[in-house]
């Protein structure tokens, strides 16, 4: 839950702001929103601002100036988190603001807050005045909204100009409201129940506007300045330092999902492995929450805009009580269908996020057979309460994994595979320790502190409990410790790095107490042995596979402000196995298997289709353009999932829709009490996982190169 709250400052369409200087909405607008108090700044607020601002100059790993530059990138960052879409704020707003764009530095230095309540609080006038005139729109029965018109919204305003007049930001808005209503339309609502959602939704964030405080606007504001550091320091309110917490606490309890705000969304960041929605399948990471309703039919609560604190209070209920999340997937093209996934609410229990195994045998073109084995690792986990009691039998991740080991050499296995996938870290010892079963000793990681001086305690004491190839699956939900672990893997030539590029976690955060609150500030950086860092770069892999999840949205590269890949001194260490040799072969056997592979194939052609449809700048607002661009695109997900079906000898579905009811069943999305939900984690099975099969082709290879080639590998092997 660490990013899910260290994400909450990015506040959207329900932030609070109230303003000065004359409105260009009109008057009868200014005057009701005008009836809010601005919001005031306080003593405390000021004190707390200078000790965060002295604190990040001592304490945090990133060395920059606080000047002028970095003023300019504050009131730049601060006005993208209000409003990034640019739909509230008007051009003239943006050019008085710009007058103190050199002023921020000095004024925080000072704990000064004046200048940056006063944006705050005119964009709390702004969307004030703007949420009140589209809901009268909404509820006037005169107006109508014709879906005939050949009409276009420019849904991508990252970088569009701000409103240059009243005129246009009313254009936009007609815009943005008649697409609005067009995607819940095409959702199968009809008008009336389409404005009755889009009523309710504005009202609520009316609401949440009225019961805004200063403590709101002051997170807002010191959190656009924190984020200017790395996405991981943040200024944690005395209220989110409550829900930190709860929520770092053993207690688990609701759906296991790291969740964060975007623009007006709450978007899935990643699922906690062996958690309820992990174990129910349907959501995905950069899936986007519209709606939570309570039990198997209670009403769904429209949730876009609310803050993501509110979001996570409907999610959270008592254990083995349903909830419903209305979902708009990760890469869906604008105005997609949504669906509805019904997750039983639970505790993550240590038991099935334990590492587990299987063995699976694979052929050769001579037909030779090769036994593989695979140890899946959700997490880097230990029982520290069982460890502090000296409990001899406490779980860890290493201790698993070695009698894992033991279990496979009965087995007579050939080679390993370590499946890494979506294992988001956890102990930094577990990793260290787990690389020490697979390389004799020496060095695991680097860490450098804020003063530059360098650690490398983290080290492996031991022989080697497996010395056999090795192929470790990675992929962009793969960080921190997994990073650790695949990285010094790679660095030492002791196995093949598969699968696509990690996520890039290589920096450590601590909590430093405020007069108010407390801030998260990251002060130290991991680096391989290799001296390269993880962070950001992540561990790129010797051979790819496709991975569906888009760099872009989900991994550290995808933050602003995220500390860059350096290097630094190489630490000296063993090279096992001559991986480089071996590469080009191994890579040339891969590319032909995949070339003619159903899996592979049908992978590409879904990943360049999801592309193509959601990297549109503009969507059409007419409903018959818009329906069948719908039946376009199912159509073809419908025709390359039949290539692949056919190609696999399995029956053609008839329509999209059967692919939709095959997920839904395979999901048991229809009854999330059903057994299947009990039986703890999902077993391994690679004949149902083309990347995992593949990976044991891969390794095959590796180990009949390695068999080939045995007076490469150093003399300790």
């Amino acid at each position: 839950m660490l990013e899910m709250l260290c994400k909450s400052h990015r506040f959207k369409a329900g932030v609070l702001c109230v303003g000065l200087g004359v409105s260009l909405l009109g008057a009868a607008a200014l005057a009701t929103a005008a009836e809010l108090e601005p919001l005031k700044i306080t003593e405390q607020q000021r004190k707390t601002t200078a000790e965060i601002v002295s604190s990040l100059h001592k304490h945090h790993y990133r060395d920059q100036n606080i000047d002028d530059a970095l003023s300019q990138k504050f009131l730049t960052n601060y006005l993208d988190t209000l409003d990034p879409s640019r739909s509230y704020f008007l051009q003239a707003d943006i050019d008085e603001f710009n007058k103190h764009q050199n002023k921020f530095d000095e004024d925080f230095e000072k704990g000064e807050l004046k200048t940056s309540f006063v944006i705050f609080n005119r964009y709390r006038e702004r969307i004030m005045a703007r949420l009140e005139s589209v809901v009268a729109q909404l509820e006037d029965d005169e107006r109508s909204y014709d879906f005939s018109q050949d009409d276009t919204l420019n849904v991508d305003r990252e970088n569009a100009p701000w409103p240059a007049t009243a005129a246009a930001a009313d254009e936009l808005w007609r815009k943005r409201t008649k697409a609005d209503l067009l995607n819940l339309v095409l959702a199968d609502k009809t008008v009336e129940e389409a404005r009755e959602v889009l009523i309710k939704r504005y009202n609520n964030q009316l609401r949440r506007i009225s019961q805004q405080t200063g403590e709101d606007a002051f997170s807002a504001v010191i959190n656009a300045f924190t984020m200017l550091y790395d996405p991981h320091t943040n200024y944690l309110s005395p209220r989110m330092l409550e829900n930190f917490n709860i929520n770092m606490s053993l207690s688990l309890e609701g759906i296991g999902a790291m969740l964060q705000s975007e623009d007006e969304y709450t978007k899935v960041v990643r699922l906690i492995p062996a958690g309820p929605a992990d174990k129910q399948g349907q959501l995905k990471p950069a899936d986007r929450i519209v709606a939570v309703g309570q039990d198997k039919d209670g009403e769904l609560v429209d949730v876009v805009g609310w803050r993501l604190d509110e979001v996570v209070d409907l999610i959270r209920g008592k254990k083995d009580s349903v909830v419903r999340l209305e979902v708009l997937p990760a890469k869906a093209a604008a105005g997609a269908a949504t669906h509805v996934i019904n997750i039983k609410r639970d505790k993550v229990k240590l038991e099935e996020q334990a590492a587990q195994k299987a063995v699976f045998e694979l052929s050769d073109e001579d037909n030779n057979s090769y036994k593989l084995g695979v140890i899946d690792i959700p997490t880097f986990y230990m029982d520290f309460e069982a460890y502090r009691k000296r409990d001899p039998n406490y779980k860890s991740t290493t201790r698993d994994v070695f009698n894992l080991l033991g279990e496979l050499a009965t087995e007579n296995v050939d080679g390993i595979i370590v499946d890494l996938r979506n294992n988001g870290g956890g102990s930094l010892h577990e990793a260290t320790a787990l690389t020490d079963l697979f390389i004799d000793q020496g060095p695991v990681v680097q860490i450098r502190q804020t003063n530059q001086l360098i650690s490398r305690n983290y080290r492996s004491h031991s022989k080697a409990v497996f010395r056999g190839p090795i192929v470790i699956l990675i992929n962009r939900l793969s960080a921190s410790a997994s990073e650790i672990f695949a990285g010094a893997i790679q660095d030492y030539g002791r196995g093949i790095i598969v699968g696509s590029q990690s996520f890039g976690k290589g920096s450590v955060q601590s909590l430093q107490p405020l007069q108010s609150g407390q801030l998260k500030i990251t002060e130290s950086k991991f680096y391989r042995v290799s001296g390269g860092s993880t962070q950001h770069k992540g561990v790129v892999p010797d051979i790819s596979l496709p991975d569906m999840i888009d760099p872009d949205d989900v991994g550290e590269s995808s933050y602003d402000y995220a500390l860059p890949w350096d290097q630094i001194h190489e630490v000296k260490h063993d090279h096992y196995f001559d991986i480089a040799s071996l590469l080009p072969a191994i890579q040339a056997k891969h590319d032909e298997r995949i070339k003619v592979d159903p899996d592979f194939i049908f992978l590409g052609k879904q990943q360049k289709l999801i592309d193509e449809n959601s990297d549109r700048s503009q969507i059409s607002l007419n409903e018959k353009t818009r329906r069948q661009e719908k039946t376009d695109y199912e159509q073809q997900l419908l025709s390359i999932e039949n290539e692949r079906r056919k190609t696999r000898g399995l029956t053609p579905y008839k329509t999209y829709a059967e692919i939709s009811e095959d997920d839904k069943n395979d999901a048991d999305a229809d009854d999330p009490e059903a057994e299947a939900a009990e039986a703890g984690p999902e077993k391994i099975d690679p004949a149902k996982d083309p990347l995992l099969t593949e990976a044991g082709y891969i390794l095959l290879d590796f180990i009949r190169g390695a068999n080939q080639k045995d007076e490469q590998k150093v003399a300790n092997f």
